[in-house]
């Protein structure tokens, strides 16, 4: 951390203004290097002809906004340069501050994790700035707004000072154990530890909301051949993602839409037509065999499935489609533009070529979402290593709750406040810092 870092911080290209962070000791004597001639104001933004201060020569015209430490996001002193969005002008003054001494390119998420190390922000809210930089829905967005404004930050340490509190009561018992305490000396704290794993384990029975709005919501399109999958992908996705044809088979391998269905991020699938009866051995028929069984496969670990029914064929026939529904399913009968669709109800009827009745398809979409994971955004759990760590830390309480010796009750107590550390980022996450920052982007 003695080093001065420099990156990009806005996306590389074309643009109306370019914005390059330096974090560090020397960001102050850099910005002087640059040419600004006036005292260092901080935050507040000073008109500076840039200049490269060997050859003078003029890099660009633009804003200077200095933060002096430890009242920057980092907790560094820090410059950021508002420049024309240039690739020509950003790779020049890049190059030049690569030859001022003690500066050097950032990497990966290292201006969030020095805020992390100089205690701007606890690993939650470190974890929720790279979950906001790639929100792409509403819900996702509120989600990582949450978990900076610290919802999930507040709630853990609530539990850690609670058992804290204990704690305090439990080593008083070892202390004074040739003192006559009353009996049920600590029987508050035994409830209290009880209290706070049912909370625990009703921010565990969630659902997975948060790593679902987080990564995406699994949605498998599931179908005979030609029932209309892959027009319905299309359809939703609004662009030809997959390739649409009366040849069965034609889709062999899982094909991938993400879209925005009332704030959730959707992942939907088009899969292959399922026909396991009319397979054979030939090699051709062995490449069907694979994607049936990779159809078959995403179903059955899809969060939602939407069973597609050919309307122009009697759907008693189509016995391999009938025979995955479950509630999970969503009926949709296609093709009821053709004259001989059915009119069986309990299907929501549409036509993927045309798109008479995606309106109701999509509504019925985005109402089984809300039922599975509701329509309001609380503190939730956005990873697995959060889910990890409360699971071991109801294991260390309901211990300490049913331990007979005041020793071991104490101990598997102070175990419980070391697994809640490790989610924020207090206690002995050193080893966890490289993996999670390695996701973020440069200059973040």
């Amino acid at each position: 951390m003695t080093d001065t870092i420099y990156a990009l911080a806005t996306p590389p290209g074309v643009g109306g203004v370019a914005v390059i962070r330096v974090s560090g000791g020397k960001a102050f004597e850099g910005l002087r290097e640059l040419g600004l001639q006036n005292e260092i104001t901080p935050r507040h933004a000073v008109f500076v002809s840039f200049k490269d201060p060997v050859s003078r020569e003029t890099l660009d015209k633009g804003l200077a906004l200095p933060f002096r430490s430890p009242a920057s996001f980092t907790g560094e002193d820090v410059v950021e340069y508002h420049l024309h969005g240039s690739p020509a002008v950003i790779k020049k003054f890049l190059e030049t501050l690569s030859r001022f001494k003690g500066h050097r390119l950032a990497e990966p998420g290292e201006f969030t994790r020095r805020a992390f190390e100089n205690g701007k922000l606890d690993l939650t809210e470190a974890e929720a700035v790279a979950d906001l930089v790639h929100a792409q829905t509403e819900l996702q967005r509120q989600q990582a707004l949450n978990q900076l404004e610290g919802g999930l930050s507040v709630l853990y340490r609530g539990w850690s000072q609670r058992i804290k509190k204990g704690l305090a009561y439990l080593e008083a018992a070892i202390d004074f154990a040739d003192e006559d305490l009353p009996d049920g000396f600590d029987l508050p704290v035994r409830e209290n530890y009880k209290q706070i794993i049912s909370e625990i384990d009703e921010h565990l029975s969630d659902n997975n909301k948060g790593e679902r709005l987080r990564d995406g919501i699994h949605v498998a399109i599931i179908g005979a051949p030609n029932a209309g999958k892959s027009t319905l992908l299309n359809a939703f996705a609004k662009r030809e993602v997959a390739i649409v044809s009366d040849i069965e088979g034609t889709t062999r391998d899982i094909l991938e839409a993400h879209l925005d269905i009332s704030g959730y991020p959707v992942i939907l699938s088009d899969t292959a037509g399922l026909r396991p009866s009319m397979l054979g051995k030939s090699d051709q028929d062995k490449i069907e065999s694979e994607g049936i069984r990779r159809a078959i496969e995403r179903a059955q670990s899809a969060d939602v499935v939407i069973l597609l029914f050919d309307g122009d064929k009697d759907i008693a026939k189509q016995q391999d489609t009938l025979s995955l529904i479950d509630e999970r399913s969503i009926l949709v009968l296609n093709k009821i533009d053709k004259a001989s669709a059915r009119t069986e109800g309990g299907y929501i009827k549409i036509s993927a070529a045309s798109g008479d009745g995606l309106s109701k398809l999509s509504d019925a979409l985005a109402e089984r979402l809300v039922t599975l994971y509701g329509n309001r955004v609380a503190p939730s759990l956005t990873r697995q290593r959060h889910r990890n760590a409360l699971q071991t830390t109801r294991e260390h309480l309901l211990r300490s709750v049913m331990g007979a010796q005041a020793d071991l009750t104490a101990e598997d107590a102070r175990m419980a406040m070391r697994e809640l550390g490790r989610i924020t980022g207090r206690i002995d996450v050193e080893d966890l810092l490289d993996v999670i920052f390695s996701d973020f982007c440069i200059g973040k």
